[in-house]
């Protein structure tokens, strides 16, 4: 058999297939549902090191797979939905929850948001509440923040230098502005500012499986396939 005659074999019989298969999948996973694994803790104890987060990218609209032309739109990120985005900085994909809308004005105070003049409701909560979080060595203090339809959890750290406070600021039209659970480890718009629209690829919405970084990728069971708050 000639080369060409291989090369046409191997075409037909292989390789047209298997490029099929991979613009399938990568499409839908560009367009409608895609994972994350978690690196950082910056939305613990919420999301953990070593969870593979779900990303529903219909949740607001439907782009072009591969592009961010938006082909039509039927919703918008709502206050306290946990979103995947490109960071206005460098790009990089980022985890994090959504405390202002377009038009809110954002202050925080010792750690508690105050959204368009109004205190965001917070309740004391134990580490006993969530079993495969373990808080460390550092002074951690836990609370249940009401944002909006969701309730959730908020971590802060003692000892550790963030920004815990800043000023009023109006969130500009078509931008967003983002915080992690884990308040006092997080890289969000105190840092980097306030997140385009289109820069946000969907919404985060359940673990589809966990496991132990620290434990030899030991999977932790009570976290697979639960919804995120």
């Amino acid at each position: 058999m000639a080369w060409t005659q291989r090369v046409a074999w191997f075409w037909r019989e292989w390789l047209r297939g298997l490029l099929v298969v991979v613009l399938i999948v990568g499409s839908l996973r560009s367009a409608v549902a895609d994972w994350n694994d978690v690196p950082t803790g910056s939305m613990k104890p919420t999301i953990l090191e070593g969870d593979r987060i779900v990303v529903n990218k219909l949740a607001y609209d439907l782009k072009v797979p591969f592009t961010r032309l938006r082909i039509a739109r039927w919703g918008a990120p709502q206050r306290g939905d946990i979103v995947v985005f490109g960071s206005p900085a460098d790009g990089t994909r980022l985890v994090k929850r959504v405390v202002g809308l377009p038009g809110d004005t954002v202050a925080l105070v010792h750690n508690r948001l105050l959204i368009n003049g109004t205190l965001v409701s917070y309740q004391p909560i134990g580490a006993s509440s969530f079993p495969d979080f373990r808080p460390g060595p550092q002074p951690r203090k836990l609370a249940v923040e009401q944002l909006g339809e969701h309730a959730h959890p908020v971590m802060s750290t003692n000892g550790v230098s963030a920004p815990r406070s800043f000023a009023a600021v109006t969130v500009p039209e078509g931008h967003y502005f983002m915080l992690g659970d884990n308040r006092d480890e997080s890289g969000d718009s105190r840092y980097f500012g306030f997140v385009p629209a289109d820069s946000i690829a969907g919404q985060a919405v359940g673990v589809a499986l966990s496991v132990d970084l620290d434990r030899g990728l030991r999977p932790r069971w009570r976290r697979f396939f639960r919804a995120l708050p």
